[in-house]
């Protein structure tokens, strides 16, 4: 049987925990204009629970540039599994704004391009726009967000919609801190006989100048298929500059 790569996606997560909050901007300033980049090491791609690098090790990377306005533009890659015929590399591509409602609610608005530039001719590049609110609860962070695909032939000619909810936490006065992760599927993108899945995680991580360690237990509502779907311990090294 051949597995669709888009329905891998489907048990779905930006961010991976790729990508589902707006990125963060720091270093090089040049006037209005900002420049950061990150790199990171991982045991195991899962993007919205599933493993897009059969639960082998990935690297990954981008490149954010945003102005003072809020607007913004970058680009993040990793490398994926080849077995699963979409080439062994991902190129995401993506615009919008961020910026302050209140005092205490931040919104992120835009759209990513999802490209895979050395599939096997599977046409399985697709666009989706994508929102979310992040406030303070007490000492926590809270993002509530979606993230819809329109029909496109890539999607099978179908649509996907995506909600998720993303929580987190600092210890004060230390490097620690804590975060959990829900999100469901309905649509396309699913690896169930209903076309609709929750994914979940839940982790920790460890800060000093600008380096990041972090692990996570994530999981996604489906078939246990081992290295794709099951549940799974995902180690991260991160750097960003």
């Amino acid at each position: 049987m051949t597995i669709s790569f888009r329905s891998l996606l489907a048990a779905t997560v930006l961010a991976g925990t790729a990508l589902s909050a707006a990125p963060a901007f720091a270093q090089d300033e040049t006037g209005d204009v900002t420049v950061s980049a990150n790199v990171a090491l991982t045991t195991d791609y899962r993007f919205r629970g599933v493993s897009l690098s059969g639960g082998d090790p990935a690297i990954q990377g981008g490149v954010d540039v945003a102005h003072s306005s809020g607007f913004y533009v970058g680009t993040w890659a990793s490398s994926l599994e080849e077995d699963l015929g979409y080439g062994s590399m991902e190129l995401d591509v993506y615009g919008g704004w961020t910026g302050a409602l209140t005092e205490t609610i931040s919104a992120d608005v835009g759209v990513l391009y999802y490209a895979y530039p050395n599939d096997s001719g599977c046409n399985c590049d697709y666009w989706e726009p994508y929102a979310s609110l992040t406030g303070a609860v007490g000492p926590a962070e809270v993002t509530v967000g979606v993230a819809y695909a329109p029909d496109q032939s890539s999607l099978g000619d179908q649509d996907n919609l995506y909600i998720y909810s993303d929580l987190g936490f600092s210890i004060p006065e230390t490097p620690v801190s804590f975060s959990a992760h829900l999100g469901y599927t309905d649509g396309y993108l699913t690896f169930t006989d209903d076309g609709k899945a929750f994914d979940w995680s839940v982790g920790a991580s460890v800060g000093f100048k600008g380096l990041e360690l972090g692990v996570a237990y994530v999981g996604v509502e489906g078939p246990s298929i081992d290295g794709l779907t099951d549940d799974a311990i995902v180690g991260t090294l991160s750097a960003s500059f």
